[in-house]
C-alpha cells in the first residue's frame, strides 16, 4: 500500500507552473512541490521510491506566447539524495532554477486539458553533502556547496484548467548534471549525476483582457473582435447607422436616415432593384437608367411619356414612342413597305400610281392601268397576238439550218416594232421542230434557230435583255407528227410576251 501510495504521489506530483495563461490572461505565478530522485554512479533511482525520495517546493513566472507556446522562469528549493546502504548513500540541500519554453499540443484557448513537453537551460546548486562515507572520499570538506550553471531541463506534463483564473499541473522534470561529485564517486564509475523532478502545482493566471480593436469591449465577449464597434451591438460596428450592424448588412453604406429592411439595405417596395428613395415610381417595377420607372415596351421612352406604349420591341419610335412614319401616311415604317413614299394602307404604305389595284412595287406598268395576269400591264392588244400568231408559222429557215430566209423578215420586223412601241414586254422566244431525226439534233437545232431568231431583234434594236430564247426540239408538239400537215405546224417559232 505504501508503495502504491508513493506511485500515486509520483503521478500527481508537482509541475514548474506555464500552460496554465490564455489569451485573456498571458501571466501566471504558481506554487508547486513534489519529489526528487537521484540517477549516477551510485545506482538508478528514478522511479524507485526506497532508493531515496526527497521533497522540494517552488515558484514559477510564466508569460502566453501564443495558443502553441508559452515561456517561464521557474525556481525551486529542497533535497536532493540516494539510499542504498551506508557505504552508497548520500543527501544535500538542492537549490534549481531555469528558464524554459513550452510546446502546448492542441493549443491551451479552448481545451481543459493540454499535453505538452518544455526544454531549456537551468542552474544547480548543492548545500553541504552528508552521509557520504567512501574509501575514495575520506571526509566532507570537498563535498560541500557546490554549483555549475547552464545545465540543460527538459521534460513533459499536463495542464488542467480548473477555471480560467485557476490551473493545475502535473509535471515530469530531467535535469541533467554535466557534476560527478555530489555522489562522492569523482571519476570513479560511469555517470554524471542526473536528476528527475515528480511535481504538482497550481498557478493563477491574470492579465488584462485582450482587446484588439479598442473598443473596451473585451475579445471574448465582442462577437467583432477585429473591428471597433459599439457596446450595444455586442462590439459590432454599424458604420451607415441604420440600426443593422455591418457584418450582417448587405448594404453597409446606405445614406443615414435611409428606411431600410431587416438585410440593412434600402426598402424597395416595387423588387425592382432601386431604392424607394431612388425610384421615381417606387410602386411600379421599372429601370434604373429611367431611375425606377417603367418602359412595357422597351423603345426607350417611359410608360408615362409613351403615347404608343405597345410598340413591338425593337421598332424605332419618335419623341412620343410612337413608330416613325417617316413618309407621313398614318402606316408606320416598320409595317411600311415603301418607308420614304406615301401609299395606302392596304398596300402596306405603298402606293399605286395608275389605281389598278396593283401597288406600284409590283406593278412593271406603274402608271398605266393594267391587269394582275399582266403584272400591272395591260393586256396584250389584239394586232400584236395576230402577229405573233402569223410569226408561228411564217418565220421560215434553210433546210436542217438555223439560216433565217428572207421570206420570213417582214414578219420579224413588226416584231421588232412591236418590241420597241412596248417597253414594258418582255420576249420569250421558244424553237420548235418535228420528230424527224433524232431528239439531240431536234433539240440542238430548234436551240440554235431561236437563238438566230433573238440575234436578228437585237441587230435590228431590241434590248438583248428583253430577249431570252429555248430550244424544246420534238418535246411539245403542236399537231400530230404522223402527217405531213402535223409535222409542218410543229416546225414553228412562238413569241410569248412576260413583264
Amino acid at each position: 500500500m505504501k508503495k502504491l501510495f508513493i506511485i500515486s504521489m509520483v503521478f500527481f506530483g508537482l509541475v514548474c507552473i506555464s500552460n496554465a495563461q490564455t489569451v485573456e490572461n498571458k501571466w501566471s505565478i504558481g506554487i508547486n512541490g513534489g519529489l526528487n530522485q537521484y540517477n549516477g554512479d551510485l545506482g538508478r533511482g528514478f522511479y524507485k521510491f526506497n532508493k531515496g525520495t526527497f521533497g522540494f517546493g517552488g515558484l514559477s513566472v510564466s508569460r502566453y506566447l501564443n495558443r502553441f507556446l508559452d515561456v517561464s522562469v521557474s525556481g525551486n528549493y529542497g533535497t536532493m539524495g540516494y539510499t542504498d546502504g551506508d557505504s552508497n548513500s548520500f543527501k544535500s540541500n538542492l537549490t534549481h532554477a531555469n528558464i524554459n519554453v513550452r510546446l502546448k499540443f492542441i493549443g491551451n484557448d479552448k481545451h481543459k486539458i493540454v499535453p505538452y513537453v518544455f526544454g531549456g537551460l537551468g542552474f544547480l546548486h548543492f548545500g553541504k553533502v552528508t552521509n557520504s562515507k567512501t574509501a575514495a572520499q575520506p571526509d566532507n570538506k570537498e563535498l560541500t556547496k557546490y554549483g555549475s550553471a547552464a545545465r540543460p531541463v527538459c521534460g513533459l506534463g499536463v495542464t488542467f484548467h480548473i477555471i480560467p483564473l485557476l490551473s493545475l499541473q502535473l509535471q515530469e522534470s530531467f535535469i541533467f548534471s554535466d557534476y560527478d561529485k555530489v555522489d562522492g564517486k569523482i571519476g570513479w564509475k560511469r555517470y554524471n549525476d542526473n536528476y528527475v523532478q515528480h511535481s504538482i502545482g497550481l498557478s493563477f493566471n491574470f492579465g488584462k483582457p485582450r482587446d484588439t480593436d479598442k473598443d473596451g469591449i473585451p475579445d471574448k465577449k465582442d462577437k467583432c473582435p477585429k473591428v471597433w464597434g459599439l457596446a450595444q451591438y455586442e462590439g459590432c460596428p454599424d458604420t451607415d447607422k441604420d440600426g443593422v450592424i455591418d457584418n450582417l448588412d448587405e448594404c453597409p453604406d446606405t445614406p443615414e436616415g435611409v428606411k431600410v429592411d431587416a438585410k440593412g439595405c434600402p426598402l424597395d417596395r416595387d423588387g425592382d432593384g432601386i431604392p424607394d428613395y431612388k425610384d421615381k415610381c417606387p410602386d411600379v417595377k421599372g429601370l434604373a437608367k429611367f431611375e425606377g420607372c417603367p418602359d412595357s415596351d422597351g423603345d426607350g421612352v417611359t410608360d408615362a411619356d409613351d403615347m404608343c406604349p405597345d410598340t413591338p420591341e425593337g421598332v424605332k419610335v419618335d419623341k412620343r414612342g410612337c413608330p416613325l412614319d417617316r413618309d407621313g401616311d398614318k402606316v408606320p415604317d416598320y409595317q411600311d413597305s415603301c418607308p420614304d413614299v406615301k401609299g395606302l394602307e392596304k398596300f402596306h404604305g405603298c402606293p399605286d400610281r395608275d389605281g389598278d389595284g396593283i401597288p406600284d412595287y409590283l406593278d412593271k406598268c406603274p402608271d398605266v392601268l393594267g391587269i394582275p395576269e399582266n403584272k400591272g400591264c395591260p393586256p396584250v392588244k389584239e394586232e400584236v397576238k395576230e402577229v405573233f400568231r402569223k410569226a408561228l408559222q411564217g418565220i421560215k429557215f434553210e433546210t436542217a439550218k438555223d439560216i433565217i430566209r428572207p421570206v420570213s423578215f417582214p414578219i420579224l420586223n413588226n416584231v421588232v416594232d412591236i418590241m420597241k412601241e412596248n417597253k414594258e414586254y418582255n420576249l420569250i422566244i421558244n424553237g420548235h421542230t418535228d420528230n424527224v431525226g433524232t431528239d439531240e439534233y431536234n433539240k440542238d437545232l430548234s436551240n440554235r434557230r431561236a437563238a438566230s431568231v433573238r440575234k436578228y431583234l437585237i441587230d435590228h434594236g431590241v434590248e438583248a435583255n428583253r430577249l431570252k430564247s429555248f430550244g424544246w426540239g420534238e418535246e411539245k408538239p403542236a399537231a400530230d407528227n404522223n402527217t405531213e400537215a402535223g409535222r409542218t405546224i410543229n416546225r414553228r417559232v412562238e413569241f410569248i410576251v412576260e413583264f
